[in-house]
């Protein structure tokens, strides 16, 4: 089985022996990471690697004599006598065949984007085209910012700025889903709450349930969405290194809210490409064909050295709200109750101090279920006297 140990890889330890399972699939001077979300398996990027390299079955597990020497030809290919793509799909940490760590700690989206910079040294990548959903999005975008000259492109998939802006939105069928998913005790269970969680409605039929993810793996994942963020810096260093980035979301998803992943994409200005499918958090499988024609233009925008300017279609900076930012108090004042991008802003900032102050009471409510728990009933023997 192809494993990757992440401490040969890496300077100091903390590691503990990680090891992280991966597949390769096609062979090319494009090289393609595919990083997986919460939950999820590398399994997961099924359509996307069928797309990609026209094949599903995994490469064989020896050791190839591939000259190594390709992956440093250039800009993806450029001199290269092979045009083909290269993918390469992994387990995250917590999750599928890969090593399990036991502590919260060890699960931060700065320590898995290190994983999977060991995984492309593994590989012998120089470069890579890396592609995240959601959890694997926000992954991606470390692995972006503290590496920016080994990624050829960028695509975000159902992405957000982690933290509190992984809440999902609070209307009647997200609270429902939430109180199904604290009930649900056996695998069906769960994976019945999960298709209704990644999915829409239309797309539900058909699909059958999967096991449940170990609780170490579940429980640090979730920490490494929770604690998840983007410097300043960390975007500056992304915006700055030239590459196209692609952030691709369901219009229809729960989980990660197309706002924040819009809001990420004006960010990201002038490299960004904003495209919004129908569908919901899994939109790579909902909507397989649009996802994948968007992943192969991005490459081939990327091979031809397509100018950043060209490449986005997001409002250039200083048009619509961020004009309206830059304006004169008094006017701001003035235009402000009339702008309903303004209005809709506050709504928004409104409902993440209300989603913070949920959060607060729910981790307080969990801890305090812990420690009573913990706390064992005290026997009192008869008196003696």
């Amino acid at each position: 089985m192809p494993f990757c140990d992440v401490s040969k890889y890496q300077n100091g330890g903390g590691n503990n022996g990680t090891k992280i399972f991966y597949r390769t699939y096609g062979h090319g001077t494009s090289k393609v990471l595919l990083i997986i979300g919460l939950a999820g398996t590398h399994d997961s990027w099924g359509p996307q690697i069928k797309s990609l390299t026209g094949r599903d079955s995994p490469n064989d597990d020896e050791l190839m004599t591939v000259d190594r020497s390709l992956n440093d030809s250039g800009e993806d290919g450029d001199g290269g006598h092979n045009d083909g793509i290269e993918v390469c799909a992994f387990d995250n940490r917590g999750m599928g065949r890969s090593s399990v760590p036991t502590k919260k700690s060890e699960y931060k989206t700065l320590i898995m984007a290190k994983d999977a910079i060991a995984l492309m040294d593994h590989l012998g990548w120089r470069k890579a085209h890396i592609f995240g959903h959601s959890m694997g999005a926000m992954i991606a975008c470390k692995l972006a910012a503290m590496v920016p000259d080994r990624i050829s492109s960028l695509a975000l998939l159902n992405a957000t700025g982690g933290g509190f802006e992984c809440f999902p939105k609070l209307d009647r069928q997200t609270v429902s889903i939430a109180i199904r998913f604290l009930r649900a005790k056996t695998p069906e269970q769960r994976a019945e709450v999960d298709l209704d969680t990644h999915y829409t409605k239309e797309y539900v039929k058909g699909i059958s349930s999967t096991g449940m993810q170990s609780n170490y793996g579940f429980e640090g994942q979730v920490n490494a969405c929770w604690t998840h963020k983007m410097t300043r810096m960390e975007l500056e260093m992304i915006r700055s290194a030239g590459f196209l980035i692609s952030v691709i979301h369901g219009r229809n998803d729960v989980i990660a809210q197309i706002y924040y992943a819009r809001k990420l994409a004006e960010k990201l200005q002038p490299s960004a490409r904003m495209i919004d499918l129908h569908g919901g958090h899994l939109v790579s499988h909902e909507r397989p064909e649009e996802v994948n024609q968007a992943l192969l233009e991005l490459i081939k925008a990327s091979k031809i050295k397509l100018s950043p300017l060209e490449w986005s279609n997001c409002p250039k900076k200083g048009s619509g709200w961020q004009e309206l930012i830059c304006m004169p108090s008094n006017r701001r004042n003035a235009e402000a109750g009339n702008n309903p991008r303004f209005m809709f802003g506050m709504i928004a900032k409104l409902q993440l101090c209300l989603l913070y102050f949920i959060g607060l009471f729910m981790m307080a409510l969990e801890y305090g279920r812990k420690v009573f728990r913990r706390i064992k009933p005290v026997r009192v023997g008869a008196s003696l006297s």
